[in-house]
């Protein structure tokens, strides 16, 4: 061996490993997104954003009505919708599954209609077009009953496809061994099926359910009385009135009440899963 060679060899030897070549990287990153953060909070002007967002003044006075009115019409369109949703997507669902070539394809047709709309169409649908067409009819709920339409008609479309997916997912053998035992496919479905494919998609409903809660905004659309205002609609009305961006914030921060906690169990529920099935 060369008197070079022998030198290199020392040099090489001196090289990072695997582990550390990862953990530098690791910390290369880190340090640009703390420098970043240090650039932004120096650029920003902190007085602006603070007199048109967080006016404490302003903020006070949208209690307790963002939470007694607001928050509390929003869950209820949101569960509203999500029950319509479900029952309907149950139907679907089944219709998806059948042996009858006409229930598959009214059942796919309305997935892919209701699944390619933008739901703010759906809801203008829903407030001009009925009307129009049916003149003197009213949805049974006035208001929350037109919401619950709205909302049910677009949850149900991807309910559909997840609530299929899940009687498709429990084994076969369920459904055969139900039938060995006396059970008519109808009762099968319904007492075996059905409840095994709700606990594998008891996540995926979950989340559409957070899903739900902000598209409940959309309620704007049909002209609520100021009874009836949801959120986002109470606090647009209320930043107009104020010409300040507070409460926007506070029914953003009110949105957050509700989303975060229900992330955080679709996440449990899914970790759950996975252990189950490991």
């Amino acid at each position: 061996m060369s008197d070079a060679t022998k030198q290199d060899v020392p040099l090489r030897r001196k090289g990072l490993s695997r582990t550390q070549k990862r953990r530098l990287s690791r910390g290369i990153q880190y340090a640009v997104f703390v420098a970043a953060l240090i650039v932004f909070a120096a650029s920003a002007d902190w007085d602006r954003l603070q007199n048109q967002f967080a006016q404490a003044d302003i903020a006070e006075q949208m209690f307790p009505d963002v939470i007694t009115l607001a928050l509390k019409n929003t869950v209820l369109y949101t569960l509203s919708g999500f029950a319509v949703g479900l029952a309907l997507g149950m139907v679907i669902a089944l219709m998806r599954l059948s042996s009858v070539g006409p229930y598959r394809w009214l059942a796919g047709i309305y997935i892919e209609i209701f699944r390619g709309l933008p739901a703010l169409l759906i809801f203008i649908f829903i407030g001009v077009a009925v009307p129009l067409a049916f003149p003197g009819t009213e949805i049974i709920g006035g208001t929350y009953g037109k919401v619950a339409l709205a909302l049910g008609l677009v949850a149900a479309a991807y309910m559909a496809e997840t609530i299929r997916a899940g009687i498709q997912a429990v084994p076969k053998g369920q459904l055969e061994a139900a039938r060995s035992l006396g059970f008519s496919p109808a009762r099968a479905m319904i007492s075996i099926i059905i409840p095994q494919a709700f606990r594998i998609i008891l996540p995926p409903l979950t989340n559409e359910l957070v899903l739900l809660f902000k598209d409940s905004s959309l309620v704007l659309f049909l002209g609520v009385t100021l009874e009836e205002r949801e959120l986002s609609k109470y606090g647009r009305d209320l930043a107009s009135t104020t010409a300040n961006s507070t409460p926007i914030l506070v029914a953003g921060l009110c949105y957050l009440l509700v989303t975060i906690p229900l992330g955080f169990v679709v996440r449990r529920m899914e970790a759950k899963a996975q252990e189950a099935v490991k």
